[in-house]
């Protein structure tokens, strides 16, 4: 990596965002990619989007298939260390109405495809959420390189609206 580039990412670093697992099934097995680059585009129709880098080993796998964006909360961080490379115990999945799920996350979107873009070294999917739900708990946060908590005191604004 250049060292512009790496000054880039550093940059990038600065905004704290929150870590989600992307899980599906892909054509011989289950997979989870581990991903911070996650937004909300839609309420009507619900639409999300995630990130995903090419060289990641089920990149070309998720074309086109119904995924999950599992949202981690702040004690799954071996859970996030799992599909980012670093294989810990199995995780407990569920079965979700159009893709698979993992157990106890903080929030998850059950998404059929709905458009896939060209990010350069990424791809952009866009999913129409067909199902979701969050329980209570502090999330799991990723900024300039480390792991934190955003405390569930900071979360739940919709209440408010």
């Amino acid at each position: 990596m250049s060292a512009r580039a790496h000054h880039f990412r550093g940059s990038l670093g600065r905004f704290a965002t929150g870590v989600a697992i992307v899980t599906f099934d892909g054509a011989t097995k289950r997979h989870g990619i581990t991903v911070n680059s996650f937004t909300s585009v839609s309420l009507d129709p619900p639409l999300v989007l995630v990130s995903i880098a090419r060289n990641t080993r089920a990149h070309d796998e998720l074309a086109g298939r119904p995924f999950t964006v599992n949202i981690l909360g702040a004690e799954q961080k071996a859970l996030a260390m799992h599909f980012a490379g670093s294989p810990g115990l199995e995780p407990h999945w569920v079965e979700g109405t159009v893709a698979p799920r993992l157990s106890r996350v903080l929030a998850y979107f059950e998404c059929k495809p709905w458009a896939a873009y060209d990010g350069g070294d990424h791809t952009l999917y866009l999913g129409e959420v067909v199902d979701f739900n969050y329980r209570s708990g502090d999330a799991l946060a990723f900024a300039s390189g480390r792991f934190t908590t955003i405390p569930e005191s900071q979360l739940g604004v919709e209440d408010l609206l």
